[in-house]
């Protein structure tokens, strides 16, 4: 099962009044499982960047000027993601920027059909829960102390944390081949990297998770523990 975690960033939020796709970060999951293969790519929106739009990414005109427009680097993408999945964040708006950016070109669009919207996941599992991808964060305890700004490549290599926690957490044994199936490709990732070996799985945490139970319910079980007496099995030596 291949699927691609993906975010992006843009000028702004609405593709009907101009706005383009200036960032594209998206991690190649098989199994469930991250197979090292990422594609990353800044992206000349043609046109001015808003200052509101810059201070919630930090990209700039300037930085802008020399990368690719959309055109250049639309087959690359499109090979990257091939027809996989595409998990995404509050899909529709991201949806919504890619389809502008391919019908600019003639092409047609994504349908919505292929999209996971972890928003929408994070919603039904805890309702009422704050659900931006900085609160999934915390609640299932990812490192995201790097995240100063939004960034696409970062925001979808957490994204892809918090998605296998979304659906069950890494359980790897039950896992027998997830090897990536090309090179890391995109501007920003250099020279090929080379392959994981046979066999690779992803690292296991360097620390296991805090317990998530807190003082105060740990507190109210030994006082309702206390209550039923002696008697219980769970008192008894073997």
């Amino acid at each position: 099962m291949r699927e691609i975690v993906m975010d992006t960033e843009t000028t702004g939020l609405k593709p009907e009044e101009g706005h383009r796709i200036v960032e594209i970060g998206a991690v190649e999951l098989v199994n469930l499982l991250p197979t090292g293969r990422i594609y990353h790519q800044y992206i000349n929106p043609e046109r001015s960047m808003p200052k509101e739009a810059e201070r919630v990414h930090g990209l700039d005109d300037v930085f802008l000027a020399d990368k690719p427009v959309f055109a250049r680097i639309a087959g690359d993408f499109a090979d990257f993601i091939g027809d996989a999945k595409l998990v995404i964040h509050n899909a529709a708006f991201d949806m919504a920027m890619i389809n502008a950016e391919l019908d600019r070109l003639g092409h047609d669009p994504l349908p919505m059909s292929r999209a996971v919207d972890t928003l929408d996941l994070a919603r039904r599992r805890f309702p009422g829960a704050q659900a931006s991808l900085d609160a999934l964060c915390r609640r299932f305890e990812i490192d995201n102390s790097g995240r100063e700004k939004h960034g696409a490549l970062l925001d979808s290599e957490l994204l892809a944390e918090v998605y296998l926690e979304l659906m069950g957490g890494r359980q790897q044994g039950l896992v027998l081949d997830a090897r990536p199936t090309g090179p890391r490709t995109g501007a920003a990732s250099g020279a090929e990297a080379p392959e994981p070996e046979a066999g690779y799985r992803s690292p296991p945490r360097p620390q296991p998770l805090a317990p998530r139970i807190s003082e105060a319910e740990r507190a109210a079980h030994d006082a309702f523990i206390a209550e039923l007496g002696a008697e219980g099995l769970w008192t008894r030596t073997p």
